[in-house]
């Protein structure tokens, strides 16, 4: 039931309703066509960019900790809830299992389940970014990074239990899927760099 609930909260599209209360359009249907902050910040403005962000950060993370709180906070519970909100929000039954590719979500799991992680991957997106100006890459990046940052950051100098370890590393593999059309065009130099671009292969 738990996993059930985290996998609706995590399905629920902020990115999509915020775009139609600020814009009054379907953010799937404009820039890159997804439905995550990048993509709503170009269609629907900033703030409705940084209100999908929070939320979609949010949803992770009260996924995870209301799942805690239901059983004693059980490393296998809480890391099953986290990937369950992830899949939601990447997969929602309720668009076509077409949604958002995670990275927000997966930055709200993390935060609850290895703070001192979530700010280290949250460093590495922002180096990546100033440095080379694409989401994509800096999401791509934190991604990558967050298995080796979960093994040496979860409770020094101990490592955490197998069910994290692994599940960080399918959390970190499902992002880094949902970018594979963003890892093409990074590989063929045609990924635009943000708001270099609102076309319809737009980065996010």
């Amino acid at each position: 039931m738990l996993v059930l609930l985290a996998y609706l909260l995590g399905a629920i599209p902020f990115g999509l309703i915020l775009t139609k209360i600020f814009g009054g359009k379907d953010v799937r249907e404009h820039g890159s066509g997804n439905i995550g902050a990048t993509n709503v910040s170009r269609v629907a403005g900033p703030l409705a960019g940084i209100l999908t962000l929070l939320f979609d950060v949010l949803k992770g993370a009260a996924a995870v900790w209301l799942t805690g709180r239901l059983t004693a906070y059980s490393a296998l519970w809480m890391m099953l809830a986290g990937l369950s909100a992830l899949a939601g929000h990447c997969f929602p039954a309720w668009l076509g299992f077409k949604g958002g590719k995670g990275v927000a979500t997966a930055l709200g799991v993390f935060v609850m389940l290895c703070p001192l992680a979530a700010l280290a991957a949250f460093v590495l997106f922002l180096l990546v970014f100033v440095f080379w100006r694409y989401v994509s890459l800096a999401s791509i990046s934190a991604a990558a990074a967050m298995p080796l940052l979960i093994y040496f950051l979860w409770a020094p100098p101990h490592a955490p239990p197998l069910v994290v370890t692994f599940g960080t590393l399918f959390a970190a593999a499902l992002v880094i899927y949902k970018h594979k059309a963003n890892l093409q065009r990074l590989l063929s130099g045609s990924e635009p760099k943000y708001l270099a671009s609102k076309s319809k292969g737009g980065s996010a």
